[in-house]
């Protein structure tokens, strides 16, 4: 939230024709604290993504239990058993799953595995390192083709302002989620409504 109150912040963006409010709850490499789900949940109407690197049950209760409305699986951070089960114990706890990829192989692991996200998500940089590489929307572009028909795609990361979300859009994402140049914009609600306005089916 880089400094900023998030249940302020929070307030701002619910205020903006977005779809949802993505949460980062990572502790040790993106500080975050789950503790920000409890606090924005009474306040926006939206839904909330819990972002963190869930692994287990018991990390997807969690989320659950601070009135999160979906969480994040990261394919390239989990096993084969872990996907299955996380995104199956996720839609018991009535959850929606937000799958992200960042390669060809992750996403035919998705197919492969028989799972369908509510949400596929095309991480435009690389977790592994932390989403410090200089990836960009180009990604979206290269891997939205091989995404199954009827998918609900979204395009994450790399998105520096509306030509970055158009750019997704023509690719054949549904959305974008945006974190960075948001949170760095000197106008908040200018910045979201500036890439909603880029038109979105």
């Amino acid at each position: 939230m880089r400094g900023r109150d998030p249940v302020a912040l929070a307030r701002v963006m619910d205020g903006c024709p977005i779809a949802g409010l993505s949460v980062v709850t990572e502790p040790i490499d993106f500080g975050g604290d789950i503790g920000i789900i409890t606090r924005v949940r009474p306040v926006v109407g939206v839904p909330i993504l819990c972002k963190d690197f869930h692994k287990e049950v018991c990390d997807i209760k969690a989320a659950a239990a601070a009135g999160t409305d979906a969480v994040l699986l990261t394919v390239c951070m989990l096993d084969d058993g872990q996907v299955t089960e996380l995104h199956l114990a996720a839609g018991r706890l009535g959850l929606e799953t937000l799958v992200e990829v960042h390669s060809v192989e992750d996403l035919q692991r998705v197919v492969r595995l028989g799972i369908e996200p509510d949400i596929l998500g095309i991480n435009n940089r690389d977790i592994i390192v932390r989403e410090t590489d200089d990836g960009n929307v180009s990604l979206t572009e290269r891997l939205a083709p091989y995404v199954p028909a009827g998918t609900l795609l979204l395009s994450e990361s790399s998105i520096q302002g509306p030509d970055d979300a158009r750019r997704a859009r023509d690719a054949g994402a549904d959305a974008v989620l945006v974190g960075t140049s948001i949170l760095g914009a000197a106008d908040t609600a200018t910045a979201i409504n500036d890439l909603v306005e880029v038109g979105w089916r």
